[in-house]
C-alpha cells in the first residue's frame, strides 16, 4: 500500500499522516529533492510476512522517496489509535518508548518545547475539500480566517416579527370572514330564487287549474266555448225572495262552479218568459205565485237549459233574522232609502244612507233590498236584492257546520228535495268563494217582451250556467225557440200551438226587430239537423228552409217565421 500522493509529473509530494476526528484522510507535503535512484519495491516499507492487522511493535521503515531530503519524520507503525502519535509535528510529551504524547489541539507538554508550526503539514490535496474543524478556542484556532457563525443559522429575537404575526393572522381572518360572507350570500340568493321559481310555477298552476289565465278562460276562448263550458260541475239553487208587507217577489239562481272554483249570483227578472207543462205562456213572476216552487224550478230548466238542485224559500222576516245572525253586513249602497215606519214624517233621518261600505242591520237590509225609487225600473230593486246576498254570503261563517246552524236557527221549513243541511254546505262553499274574492253578480239580459236573446243571454246562459251543452235525454223534447218576423203579433201562439201539438217544447224567442219575407229553421248541431226538418214539416215549412246557422242558447232548434208562413195551412 502507497499512503503517498503524487498529483503528478513535477509537482509536489504528499504523504497520508493519519486520519481526522470525522475519519478523513490528512495528509501532509513532501519536499522534491534529489537523489539517487532505487528501484521500486512495493515491499520494501513491510518486508515479507508482514501483518497489517498486527497489534505489536514494529521497526519503523522509512518510506521510499527518490527526493528524500533526509528531513522526513519516522512513520509509526500501522496500528490502532496511538495517543501518543503526532500527526502535525507540534511536538507532545515524550511517553516512556521515547514518544511524544499526541495533543489535538497542539499544545505541548508540560516542560516540552513547542515547535514552530509548519504551514506545509497541513496542505490539502488540490482538488479535495479540506478537512471540517469544530469550533476551536485554542490560540491555533483563533489564528483560522474562518469562524462558526458564518455555518450556524443562528435566530435572533426581532421585535417587529410579533406584529408582522398579528398583521398576516388578521388579514387571513379577514379574508375568511369576506369569504363566509360571500358563501352566505351566495346561498341566500339561491334559496330567493328557488322559492321565487316555485311561487310563479305554483301561481300559474293555481289559475290554470282555476282557469283564470288570460286566453284560457271560458269567456275568452273563441271557440269550443259550449262544449267547455258545459263539460263544467255546477251546483245550482234557486231564491226566491216574498215581500210580506207589500208583496211581490224576487228570484235569484246561486250558483257554484265546482270545476273553476267561481261563485256567481244570476238575477232572473221578473218579465222572463216561461212555458208551463201545456204550453202556455207565462212570466217568472206569475209562475212563482201560481204554479210554486215546484213548477218554477222545472220551467226554469226548460228555458236555461240548467239543472236546478233545489229551492230556497225566502221570507223577508227571515232575510231580516239572517243579517242579523251573520252580525250585519257592510255594502255600498246607491240609494237612501227611508224607514218604512217613518217615512211619512218629515225630516226624518233615513233608514239606509247611499255611500261606500254601509253597515246595515236585518231591518235595514230588507228596507234596501226591497226598494225600488220612484221612475227606477224594476231590475234596480233586483240588483239591490243581490247586493245584499253576496253582503250576507261574505259574513257567512265558511264552515259547513256552522253555517248548517245558522241555517236551522232561522226556524224556517226548507222546501224538498232540499235540506238544511244541505243549504247550510252550499252556503257554506260560496261564503268562502265570496270572502276570497271568486264571487260575482250577473243579470240575465231580457228583452222588453221577456223572450231571451241569442246575443245578449250568451254570456250568462253559456258560460255562468252553461245550459246550451246539456244534450236532451233520451226520449225528451226537442226545445223549439220561435221568433217572430212576419209583423203579425198572433202568429206567434198559433205556431206555438202546433209545435206542442207536434210533440215539440216550445220556447218563446221574441220579436224580430224587423220582418223578413222567408222562414227559417236553424240548427248548429248536425245531430239536430233531423230534428230541424220534423219542424219545418210541422210547420208546413219546405225542406229548404232548414239550414245551419246560429241557436238560441236555450234551444236545439230555432225558427224565425216570416211572412211566408201561413198558419191556416198547418
Amino acid at each position: 500500500m502507497n499512503d503517498r500522493y503524487d498529483p503528478g509529473y513535477g509537482g509536489d509530494q504528499y504523504e497520508l499522516v493519519g486520519y481526522d476526528e470525522y475519519g478523513r484522510p490528512v495528509y501532509r507535503r513532501i519536499p522534491a529533492q534529489q537523489a539517487p535512484q532505487q528501484a521500486y519495491d512495493p515491499y520494501a516499507q513491510q518486508g515479507y510476512g508482514y501483518d497489517p492487522y498486527a497489534t505489536g511493535q514494529q521497526q519503523a521503515v522509512p518510506p521510499y522517496d527518490s527526493y528524500d531530503t533526509g528531513r522526513q519524520q519516522p512513520v509509526p507503525p500501522y496500528d490502532s489509535y496511538d495517543p501518543a502519535y503526532d500527526p502535525y509535528g507540534t511536538g507532545g510529551t515524550p511517553t516512556a518508548g521515547g514518544t511524544a504524547a499526541y495533543d489535538p489541539y497542539g499544545q505541548p507538554a508540560p516542560g516540552a518545547q513547542q515547535q514552530p508550526r509548519v504551514a506545509e503539514q497541513t496542505a490539502h490535496i488540490p482538488q479535495q475539500p479540506g478537512p471540517s474543524e469544530v469550533p476551536d478556542e485554542s490560540p491555533a484556532g483563533r489564528e483560522r480566517d474562518y469562524h462558526t457563525e458564518q455555518f450556524a443559522f443562528v435566530e435572533e429575537p426581532d421585535g417587529d416579527s410579533e406584529d408582522v404575526i398579528d398583521w398576516l393572522k388578521f388579514t387571513e381572518n379577514r379574508t375568511e370572514r369576506r369569504e363566509e360572507a360571500r358563501r352566505r350570500a351566495r346561498s341566500r340568493v339561491i334559496a330567493l330564487v328557488v322559492v321565487l321559481a316555485l311561487v310563479a310555477v305554483g301561481g300559474v298552476g293555481y289559475l290554470w287549474y282555476a282557469g283564470k289565465l288570460p286566453g284560457l278562460s271560458s269567456s275568452d276562448a273563441k271557440s269550443g266555448t259550449s262544449t267547455a263550458a258545459g263539460a263544467q260541475k255546477r251546483d245550482v239553487i234557486v231564491v226566491h225572495l216574498h215581500n210580506t208587507a207589500k208583496g211581490g217577489t224576487s228570484t235569484a239562481l246561486l250558483v257554484d262552479n265546482t270545476t273553476t272554483e267561481q261563485g256567481t249570483t244570476v238575477l232572473l227578472p221578473n218579465s222572463l218568459s216561461l212555458s208551463d207543462d201545456s204550453g202556455a205562456v207565462t212570466t217568472l213572476a206569475k209562475s212563482v205565485d201560481d204554479d210554486g216552487s215546484g213548477g218554477t224550478r222545472d220551467q226554469l230548466d226548460t228555458v236555461l237549459g240548467t239543472n236546478i238542485e233545489g229551492t230556497w224559500r225566502l221570507d223577508t222576516p227571515y232575510l231580516q233574522n239572517l243579517v242579523e245572525l251573520v252580525g250585519n253586513i257592510d255594502i255600498d249602497t246607491n240609494a237612501e232609502v227611508p224607514d218604512p215606519e217613518d217615512g211619512k214624517k218629515k225630516g226624518a233621518a233615513p233608514l239606509v244612507r247611499e255611500g261606500k261600505s254601509q253597515t246595515l242591520s236585518g231591518k235595514a237590509a230588507v228596507a234596501y233590498a226591497t226598494y225600488r225609487g220612484s221612475g227606477e225600473a224594476a231590475n234596480s230593486q233586483l240588483e239591490r236584492f243581490g247586493q245584499v246576498l253576496q253582503g250576507v254570503l261574505r259574513k257567512m261563517s265558511s264552515d259547513a257546520e256552522a253555517a248548517t246552524v245558522t241555517v236551522q236557527t232561522l226556524g224556517q221549513i226548507i222546501e224538498p228535495p232540499l235540506s238544511d243541511r244541505n243549504l247550510g254546505a252550499f252556503l257554506a262553499k260560496l261564503a268562502d268563494l265570496a270572502k276570497g274574492g271568486d264571487y260575482k253578480t250577473a243579470l240575465l239580459p231580457v228583452q222588453s217582451d221577456g223572450t231571451l236573446s241569442a246575443q245578449t243571454s250568451a254570456g250568462v246562459v253559456k258560460d255562468i250556467l252553461g245550459g246550451t251543452a246539456k244534450s236532451p235525454e233520451q226520449g225528451s223534447a226537442v226545445r223549439v225557440s220561435v221568433q217572430n218576423a212576419t209583423g203579425v203579433k198572433d202568429t206567434t201562439d198559433k205556431a206555438r200551438v202546433v209545435l206542442l201539438n207536434g210533440g215539440f217544447t216550445f220556447l218563446e224567442g221574441g220579436t224580430a226587430d224587423a220582418a223578413e219575407s222567408a222562414s227559417k229553421v236553424l240548427y248548429s248541431d248536425v245531430a239536430h239537423k233531423d230534428d230541424a226538418t220534423e219542424v219545418a214539416k210541422t210547420l208546413g215549412l219546405p225542406d229548404g228552409a232548414v239550414t245551419k246557422g246560429t241557436v238560441a242558447s236555450n234551444a236545439e232548434v230555432s225558427v224565425v217565421l216570416g211572412q211566408d208562413y201561413k198558419p191556416s195551412s198547418s
